[in-house]
């Protein structure tokens, strides 16, 4: 029996870690019937493990903690997979409206951070993007938010070897390009300085001889 516990705990504590969890807002709900008003919570959880898997959840109840739970079933039950680049960033840029949220988000280059605000900042930390830009052009409502983050990270596409081979190659030719500029420069610099070197060494050559030349002759 002590080995079954062990094994249940050692299980509900795996079960934890595996994701984290992020509550974004929890709303009272009021609903009226012939009775009168009946009081539920509503709870909008998002999920992750930052490791590109997010998922965002709603749980109804009449106490707190019941609603994130539902909520955190829900978000399990409805994860995504994100595509994340080298740079921790996204590969590509997307625009998508859903219901009043109008929403842009672009990938960034390392070290710049995950430049956004309110719910779409917590589901791109769950889901492990560090560089990123966007903006929220619409709704500022947390839960279409939410939703709205979860459609666009979910129409995004993973780049293919092949095309992240070409961007890799490019960029090396672009580097190559630049040394052999800043060589070219180098090397005309230098051209310049020499040849000021000469021209101030000419003249004072030039006054030796006429010097001799104007000596009169004993």
């Amino acid at each position: 029996m002590a080995k079954k516990n062990a094994r249940k705990a050692d299980a509900h504590v795996k079960e934890q870690k595996e994701f984290e969890e992020e509550v974004l807002k929890i709303d009272r709900v009021t609903r009226v019937v012939k009775g009168g008003r009946r009081l539920r919570f509503r709870a909008t959880v998002a999920i992750g493990d930052k490791k590109g898997r997010v998922g965002v959840g709603i749980g109804k109840a009449s106490e707190v903690v019941t609603g994130i739970q539902k909520a955190v079933s829900q978000a399990k039950a409805n994860l995504i997979k994100v595509p994340i680049t080298k740079g921790d960033t996204i590969p590509h840029s997307v625009r998508i409206k859903y219901k009043a949220a109008e929403m842009l988000i672009m990938p960034a280059s390392p070290g710049t951070g995950v430049i956004a605000g309110g719910s779409l900042r917590k589901v791109l930390h769950l889901a492990g993007v560090k560089n990123l830009l966007s903006k929220n052009i619409g709704s500022r409502n947390t839960l279409v938010t939410a939703q709205a983050s979860i459609k666009a990270l979910k129409a995004l596409r993973p780049v293919k070897e092949s095309e992240a081979k070409k961007f890799e190659v490019e960029k090396e030719s672009k580097s190559k390009q630049e040394e052999e500029g800043q060589s070219e420069r180098g090397g005309e610099t230098k051209a310049h300085k020499k040849e000021d070197k000469k021209d101030k060494e000419a003249p004072k050559v030039k006054d030796s001889t006429n010097q001799k030349a104007s000596k009169p002759k004993k």
